[in-house]
């Protein structure tokens, strides 16, 4: 059998040179830590090793809840590795929310910061968790020392392309939180064909500045470097000047839009400073053209706006080449989000579903090897938002022009759009206003492949 698990084609494309270093903490107080791609390969086994040793049952979910580390990326990898369920939890979940989602998701092990054991511990045992470890930025918790104490060597667990890698919970205007079931061909898939999409090079280097507990962060991102064995420059917590000083060492760069117009403001921000730049790469919520125009004039670079969901992964893009689907266009336009991706089926229907001509606003429907499997524990809810021939209704409302190229106009159910992230009408301010936190850096862990 073909073993689809997502870990094992990520491992597969790391470097010759396994001692090349493969992620480098930048900025925060702390030093500045390099992991090789060896480090990552003997941590992810440990880790992997420990999940193991908890003989959990197959499709064991793992939720978790930290701050960005890249400890918490290898925990990611590792439950990849070990055939689990992976459940990144947004930090600024609060006891309410995260009763929620445990209850929802059932977790056999939750993952907390240790300033919330007390809490998260006490809603997880009483939700039938039997495990709950704690992780913090610093390279500390339950979870490393007890890791340590594992193999470094771990053999990936097979997977079907279908089977279920992650749940990652999207909000709606009605009702409670849904779990987006992605599985590992969701998410290999989306990987592959953004690595060609976006003509990812041998000597890419990427600035990672987004928390890692949503889509763009954790997938798109760190897929994209993974799967082309680049290398990344880490931050916890986003900070604009530190980005900017970085810039002549990277080559990729991914935000929201929020972020490129902090980065505006950095007066350091010039064509000299991003001449080693190849690619910038906005998604999450709608880029101004405003913004388009003044990143052009300030860096001499075109930013490339895309467009994906939660339970697709990315769907569209602006072209990074000329795309020859499309007659050879390779302009990236302000206000589109480019063409649909290689594989992906994207129509535009009016309300009775059919089928509307190139210009004509309507319901945007879309199909192929990146669309989730369904919503957790909601089979009437996953009926209901695919249609009989298999395309997903995204709730976005658009038009394709004549050349092909997707607009977003809206939505068709009342989202508030705060910071790159869906805001449910009517929940707390905090619960919203966490998107500032997501770049920084503490330590990684204190010996080189993690635990020994």
């Amino acid at each position: 059998m073909r073993n689809h698990n997502l870990f094992a084609a990520l491992r597969a494309a790391f470097p010759a040179d396994q001692d090349a270093c493969a992620i480098e903490t930048v900025g925060g107080a702390g030093p500045v830590l390099r992991y090789s791609w060896r480090d990552l390969d003997q941590a992810t086994a440990m880790v992997a090793n420990l999940l193991a040793s908890l003989e959990l049952p197959a499709g064991a979910r793992i939720a978790v809840q930290v701050e960005k580390s890249v400890e918490a990326l290898i925990l990611y990898l590792a439950t990849l590795r070990a055939g689990f369920v992976f459940l990144p939890l947004n930090t600024a979940y609060q006891s309410a929310e995260i009763e929620y989602f445990i209850g929802n998701a059932e977790p056999a092990v939750v993952v907390c910061s240790p300033a919330h054991f007390g809490w998260v511990s006490k809603i997880a045992f009483m939700a039938g968790t039997r495990h709950v470890f704690t992780l913090d930025e610093a390279r500390g918790g339950s979870l490393l020392e007890r890791a340590a104490h594992h193999s470094t060597v771990h053999q990936p667990a097979v997977c079907a392309a279908d089977d279920l890698a992650v749940i990652i919970y999207t909000s709606g205007t009605t009702g409670r939180s849904k779990g987006a079931m992605l599985t590992h061909g969701n998410m290999l898939s989306n990987a592959l064909v953004l690595r060609d999409y976006w003509c990812w090079r041998p000597d890419d280097v990427l600035i990672h500045a987004l928390p890692i507990f949503h889509v763009h962060g954790l997938f798109v991102a760190i897929h994209g470097a993974l799967i082309n064995g680049s290398p990344m420059l880490w931050l916890n917590r986003f900070d604009a000047p530190t980005v900017v000083s970085l810039l002549p060492r990277a080559t990729v760069f991914m935000g929201v839009p929020t972020l490129y117009v902090r980065l505006l403001a950095e007066p350091g921000l010039t064509p000299q400073q991003a001449a080693h730049m190849r690619l910038f790469i906005s998604g999450s919520a709608p880029l101004l053209v405003e913004t388009f125009n003044t990143w052009k004039l300030r860096t001499g670079h075109t930013i490339l706006e895309r467009y994906g969901m939660s339970e697709t992964i990315m769907l569209t893009s602006n072209p990074c080449e000329a795309d020859l689907r499309h007659g050879g266009l390779a302009e990236r336009r302000g206000g589109t989000v480019g063409f649909p991706l290689p594989g992906v089926d994207l129509r535009v229907v009016d309300e009775t579903e059919h089928v509307l001509t190139a210009g004509a606003t309507g319901a945007i429907q879309v199909r192929g090897p990146n669309v989730f499997k369904g919503y957790w524990r909601m089979p009437e809810k996953t009926a209901e938002e695919f249609t009989t021939d298999g395309f997903f209704r995204t709730g976005d409302v658009g038009y394709v022009d004549a050349q092909g190229y997707v607009t977003i106009v809206g939505r068709s159910k009342d989202l508030i759009i705060s910071g790159g992230y869906q805001r449910v009408p009517g929940r707390s301010r905090r619960f919203h206003q966490r998107f500032a936190r997501c770049g920084g850096e503490r330590r990684g862990w204190r010996a080189a492949p993690g635990l020994r």
